[in-house]
């Protein structure tokens, strides 16, 4: 479900479930956690390239996972993915050369630094689905996209093609084909600098994030206590994976 390589100071984590279009389900998350562990464990590396395998990125939550959200069987605060991002203790290069939907956009844009593909599309469904934005979006998305495009996305559910996100923040916008190998090129760049230096950076670097990621979630808890509920059916009809 989770591919892990680590080779000359770079990790690659990898979404490999094509099938489900790489959703954010409950075994995602727990092979997501194992992954980041190992990371932790590794005392020489420097950087990681998070990618997603088959024409999607991730598309967020799955249907089932919503479904339990909604009935209140398990709390939107617990869906912290992108806080393994922001604590990884080295830069985080996100390669989103598929699509990227809901929290799986909400995913990519912790990383550090962000790789789009100009064919495929990005943006935030949970309003199309009737409720609020969750795992830290309303204020994550502002660190990578400029305000104005970050909210016109939450507001609409649009799904952007990436180049025309390019100018809006996203570190790079190239053909899909040459996603992963810009993320590896910039990642190989910062892995020749030292742990310690890269690591001291990150720390600092992600501080704002890491804060406002925290405090975004108090606001979004509030708002899916408003929104969940009366979604529910919504989900059921129209959720596509």
């Amino acid at each position: 479900m989770v591919k892990l390589t680590i080779a000359e100071g770079v990790g690659r984590i990898v979404l490999a479930d094509a099938r489900s279009s790489n959703a954010l389900g409950e075994d995602m998350v727990i092979a997501l956690e194992e992954a980041f562990e190992a990371i932790h464990r590794a005392a020489d590396l420097r950087v990681v390239v998070l990618s997603g395998e088959g024409e999607t990125f991730s598309c967020g939550a799955p249907r089932a996972l919503l479904l339990r959200l909604a009935a209140g069987e398990v709390s939107p605060t617990d869906i912290v993915l992108p806080r393994l991002l922001l604590e990884c203790a080295v830069p985080v290069v996100a390669a989103m050369a598929g699509h990227a939907t809901g929290g799986g956009f909400a995913l990519g844009l912790a990383a550090d630094i962000v790789v789009i593909g100009e064919e495929s599309r990005y943006g935030f469904t949970f309003m199309n689905l009737g409720f609020t934005p969750g795992m830290g979006a309303t204020k994550l998305c502002e660190h990578v996209l400029s305000p104005a495009v970050a909210h016109e996305l939450l507001y609409t559910g649009e799904l952007r093609l990436g180049r025309k996100l390019a100018g809006s923040g996203v570190n790079y916008v190239v053909p899909r084909e040459r996603v992963e190998a810009v993320a590896l090129d910039v990642a190989a760049r910062i892995a020749e600098k030292p742990r310690r230096s890269i690591a001291a950076l990150k720390r600092a670097l992600s501080l704002p994030r890491r804060q406002a990621f925290e405090h975004s979630l108090t606001h979004e808890s509030f708002m899916h206590q408003l929104t969940f509920s009366a979604a529910a059916a919504r989900i059921e009809n129209d959720y596509v994976e």
